[in-house]
């Protein structure tokens, strides 16, 4: 079975607001020191397409990204995770392009690669947390959609996959061609590469395209934004203020402290 793992590289969702900072009037959020890392859920779908591959006995991974030049280094990644092959498309537009056109570009780049059985994404980025991606890109491939996966095995001549939902799981039969979102569970955290195949990886050959190299309007892709606009970005702002209790004894301490805190339940 030939897979398809398309990976995003997003600023690090865990660094704290001090290490960048937002362009109020470009909407954007400026690097300054913040690391730049492959988004997590993203890695779950990698991982997930890695154990279905071994439980599978074959099969061939293709990571594919679609982003600036330095989306590289998620796809050497990939490639040290032992994916079988890497494949980016380079983003030299908008450095946000919509999901709609982000799944335009992705659409255009596995009717390029070919002989695709089975896309796998992330269920959302940890950046703009969309979520919108994967089912766009079904709808542009033409293919039917499974969301929040976690789980999937070979069933017959056709997948049993298993969905997460807010109740429990829900158990589906598909046939491929197939695009489904990953969601994370205990058993997809992505595995640690060895240093031996981290090195490996930046022999191996990468894939690249520039977006004249698809069947995309370029002009419209670099545009970024065919069907919403960000109306305001900005970091939030949190507020706090301390006061101290007053009294000779840990009584009246006490006391003056509860006396506090009825006031403010109060409103006062």
């Amino acid at each position: 079975m030939n897979i398809v793992v398309c990976l995003k590289q997003i600023l690090d969702p865990e660094i704290p607001s001090r290490d960048f900072r937002v362009d109020a009037a470009a909407k954007e959020a400026v690097r300054g020191s913040a690391n730049l890392v492959t988004n997590i859920f993203c890695e779950n779908a990698l991982e997930t397409a890695l154990q279905f591959k071994e439980r599978a006995g074959g099969g061939n991974i293709t990571a594919l990204s679609f982003g600036a030049p330095s989306a590289e280094d998620s796809l050497r990644k990939a490639l040290a995770m032992k994916a079988d092959a890497a494949a980016l498309v380079v983003n030299d537009g908008h450095p946000h392009p919509d999901p709609l056109t982000v799944a335009r570009v992705l659409a255009a780049a596995v009717r390029k690669l070919g002989n695709v059985d089975l896309v796998m994404v992330g269920r959302e980025s940890g950046d703009w947390g969309v979520g919108q991606t994967g089912e766009l890109l079904a709808e542009e491939l033409g293919w039917p959609c499974v969301t929040f996966v976690d789980y999937l095995e070979v069933s017959g001549d056709g997948l049993k996959l298993r969905r997460q939902t807010d109740t429990g799981w829900e158990i589906f039969e598909a046939k491929p061609p197939l695009v489904v979102t990953i969601t994370n569970n205990e058993k997809n955290v992505p595995r640690v590469p060895k240093t031996r195949d981290v090195m490996m990886s930046f022999r191996q050959p990468l894939t690249k395209w520039a977006l004249e190299d698809l069947d995309v309007d370029a002009a419209e892709v670099r545009a970024g934004n065919s069907y919403y606009e960000v109306a305001e970005l900005g970091i939030p702002v949190k507020e706090t203020s301390c006061e101290f209790v007053s009294g000779d004894t840990l009584e009246q301490r006490v006391e003056q402290l509860a006396q506090r805190i009825l006031d403010v339940t109060r409103g006062l």
